[in-house]
């Protein structure tokens, strides 16, 4: 099965990985058989809803869901039509309600990141049926440049789990809220993730800086 992905969104372009890796990357997907997730046209979904300017808060995740139909570029999201949800994401949902009191009619996060809340795999394709398989290929260095990158100025990063944890030595300079907790995993949750508050946390350090806090829970536009 042929895959190309996209043209980069144009606000990163300026990233080295575009031009030192993503060839070789896209040359060893375009010669394999399997199913790559998500399509092609979604690979770059999560950078290009967020230019580095308008990004105010990363959520870090590890790779797309395997399950076709649901993963669509944005870490820990899916389509709105997706039941049941994915059990990282229930979980989540499960700290949202006892944190904030509310969660969103589905799964679909886009309408995080048009408040500025990127949603990052470190790896940003992965095969079908097979967790993981994409996680050598690369893709990382993608998100050791994003990271820095996004350390002009300060910004808050949610990373759960210790992969993501592990990009953190990417974050230079001070000034950043960094929030890190055990990861939404069903395998996991229960060692630190749940209790944690991520949300409010971030919306309160949002509002001591003067922005305006994310709207976690409720799109704007009515749910499909």
């Amino acid at each position: 099965m042929s895959f190309a992905p996209p043209t980069p969104p144009k606000s990163w372009q300026h990233l080295p990985f575009f031009a030192q890796d993503l060839p070789r990357i896209a040359a060893h997907l375009a010669q394999s058989d399997a199913q790559v997730l998500p399509p092609a046209t979604q690979v770059f979904a999560a950078l290009a809803a967020c230019p580095p300017q308008a990004t105010r808060v990363v959520i870090l995740g590890q790779d797309p869901y395997p399950t076709p139909g649901h993963a669509h570029g944005l870490a820990f999201s899916v389509d709105p039509d997706v039941r049941p949800l994915p059990r990282s994401l229930t979980n989540i949902y499960k700290e949202m309600q006892a944190d904030l009191g509310a969660v969103p009619p589905n799964g679909d996060l886009r309408f995080w990141a048009e408040q500025g809340v990127l949603l990052l795999n470190t790896a940003l394709t992965v095969e079908a049926g097979k967790a993981g398989a994409h996680a050598k290929l690369g893709w990382s260095r993608l998100t050791e440049q994003v990271f820095a990158a996004l350390s002009d100025r300060p910004r808050a990063f949610l990373l759960w789990g210790a992969h993501a944890q592990g990009f953190a030595k990417y974050i230079t300079s001070a000034d950043h809220l960094i929030l890190t907790s055990a990861h939404p995993s069903p395998l996991s949750a229960r060692r630190g993730f749940f209790g944690s508050r991520p949300f409010s946390r971030i919306n309160d350090w949002l509002k001591d800086s003067g922005q305006t806090p994310i709207n976690w829970t409720t799109p704007e536009r009515p749910a499909p």
